[in-house]
């Protein structure tokens, strides 16, 4: 009697092995089928940098965040810009398919995008950076003012935060990278422990509590979108580790509008604070509530001001 029940149990557990690795195989094969294919690379002094372009209209470049790649830009750009631009959505160093050179640094990261804008002929863009694509955002920003006629930063990082957040910050971020190194650990990670995830996300139990289906859709797709995670743990790992441009942003001219919850737990709002108090006449877009995925939460209102920024930016002034 013993024996046939460890039997059943081993075969109940070889069943449900199997499904699990024909889900995952399933699962791995539409996220490969869908980063390959649909994307351009140009060659820059900074090894190749994958892009894609969407729409007609006034140029935007669309930078996405840890985890990302040009598809996360493209989700990106959906909710907060629409049809109405020009969408350049590139993935960053070490993510899907771009380089991530030796020793590379954000100012690297800058000059690629300025390259890529060359090569595309395009002489001047609107910029709109997410979480992790913060920092090069604001370096482009600083190394190319040329190049740029906006700058929105949603839930972006920008400096160092040393109070207990910024602490929890920094934790939550290795562990993302340490996530983000195998297509099957992520993979499971989000499948098993969903709202734990996105808790680690930047978003706490009550914001996860409040998400409408739609909310709920987005942040999925969002996490999802994450997917395959060996195409981007080069670039996850780049970000947990590269130097912030902290006090030097506040040499940047261009104007600039600052997005983000108080209650982010993955990038502090001190992030926000900081950089719209450091930029000369940036203005702060701020909510109460939020999390790391206000730009879901609060998507009416941000697409709003975003589209607003873009199409009448208020040139900087001098912060008192």
């Amino acid at each position: 009697m013993k024996n046939r029940i460890i039997t059943q149990i081993v075969i109940v557990f070889i069943v449900l092995t199997v499904m699990v690795l024909m889900k995952y195989q399933k699962d791995m094969g539409v996220a490969y089928e869908r980063v390959q294919g649909k994307s351009s690379t140009v060659s820059t002094s900074y090894g190749n940098v994958e892009y894609t372009e969407v729409g007609a209209g006034p140029d935007v470049l669309v930078i996405h965040g840890g985890g990302g790649g040009y598809d996360q830009g493209e989700l990106l750009a959906q909710a907060v810009l629409g049809d109405e631009f020009r969408w350049i959505a590139p993935s960053r160093f070490g993510y899907l398919g771009s380089s991530l050179p030796e020793g590379a640094t954000y100012d690297d990261q800058a000059h690629a995008y300025a390259e890529l804008l060359d090569h595309l002929q395009v002489e001047k863009v609107s910029v709109i950076a997410l979480s992790a694509g913060g920092p090069s955002a604001l370096t482009f920003a600083l190394l190319h003012p040329e190049r740029i006629s906006s700058l929105t930063l949603i839930s972006a990082g920008a400096t160092n935060v040393l109070e207990q957040e910024g602490k929890q910050g920094v934790k939550q971020g290795k562990m993302l990278a340490n996530i983000i190194q195998n297509d099957f650990l992520y993979w499971g990670t989000t499948k098993l422990f969903k709202n734990q995830f996105m808790q680690l996300m930047g978003a706490n139990k009550e914001v996860i509590a409040d998400l409408s289906p739609q909310q709920l859709e987005f942040m999925g797709q969002f996490i999802d979108y994450m997917n395959p995670a060996a195409l981007r743990k080069s670039g996850a790992v780049f970000d947990h580790y590269a130097k912030l441009p902290n006090e030097r942003i506040a040499g940047i001219s261009t104007p600039t509008l600052v997005v983000h919850a108080q209650d982010d737990t993955l990038q502090p709002y001190q992030n926000a604070i900081f950089t719209s108090s450091t930029i000369p006449g940036a203005r702060l877009l701020s909510f109460e509530k939020g999390g790391h995925f206000v730009v879901a939460i609060e998507e009416s209102i941000v697409r709003q001001e975003v589209y607003n920024h873009i199409s009448n930016p208020v040139p900087a002034t001098k912060n008192k």
